[in-house]
């Protein structure tokens, strides 16, 4: 079993002078959940990232897991089957306010914003179009999809260090490949947010130029990978507190 209880030191050495940089006004993390696509057909397994455009003001030109923040309309899309209890508890845990309904929004909220950003909408082919609660899910109902919360599992959680411009609590799922159940083609391309995606094998992925804690979550997702990919499997939680960094496990 790979052995990754290390990696909380990894993320303390590793910060960027930028991502070091606590010099901003202090705010509350805002709720956020991100995708990890896996393809697994190969003698390796890859991942897909993709490129922000390089005008952004937020992590320009960096390689990123599609994803974003919840909305309130993820929490009443339709699913096909509930969340596994011990993912469901995972996510409960070191929350003010814990429910049913927010603990299954943040898996959809990564596959929204999955299929807002790369065009991937992951889920199941229904006979009649799904019954979307508002706009921001209107592709599926188009292409007649229906999310599937067993194609999902959770990997890691980390908080944005505080008296960063920007702080996020961020829940960092996957899914395979064979999930995919529709593409939507030109999502991605030079005006877009993402403007290009690459499939790359886990343990070079981090080569790439991306967020420190990006880098540090891919070692977790290739050990849940060798591990068996079990929702007992224990799910790091990494942030930072009274300048210390912290990695426990839920």
């Amino acid at each position: 079993m790979r052995d990754t209880s290390h990696l909380g030191q990894v993320w303390a050495d590793r910060m960027t002078t930028v991502e070091r940089d606590q010099g901003f006004p202090d705010s509350e993390p805002r709720d956020a959940a991100t995708l990890m696509l896996i393809d697994r057909s190969g003698p390796e397994p890859k991942v897909l990232l993709g490129r922000r455009h390089a005008g952004h003001k937020f992590l320009p030109g960096k390689f990123v897991f599609p994803g974003g923040r919840i909305e309130p309309l993820d929490r009443q899309m339709p699913a096909r089957g509930e969340l596994h209890p011990v993912m469901q508890e995972k996510l409960l845990t070191r929350i003010a306010e814990p429910s049913a309904d927010y603990a299954r929004g943040l898996p959809l909220t990564a596959v929204r914003e999955t299929a807002e950003e790369t065009g991937l909408l992951l889920g199941v082919k229904a006979e009649t179009p799904p019954a979307v609660p508002g706009d921001i899910w209107a592709d599926f109902a188009t292409a007649g999809v229906i999310p599937d919360l067993g194609q999902v599992y959770f990997i890691a959680r980390a908080i944005t260090p505080p008296r960063r411009p920007k702080r996020y609590d961020t829940r960092f799922f996957t899914a395979d490949a064979s999930s995919i159940a529709h593409t939507i083609e030109g999502v991605v391309g030079p005006d877009s947010e993402l403007v290009e995606l690459v499939w790359v094998p886990i343990a070079e992925a981090a080569q790439l130029d991306m967020p420190t804690i990006t880098g540090v979550v891919l070692e977790e997702l290739l050990a849940r990978v060798e591990n068996g990919m079990g929702h007992d499997l224990p799910v790091p939680f990494y942030f930072m507190e009274n300048q210390r960094f912290f990695r426990e496990l839920l």
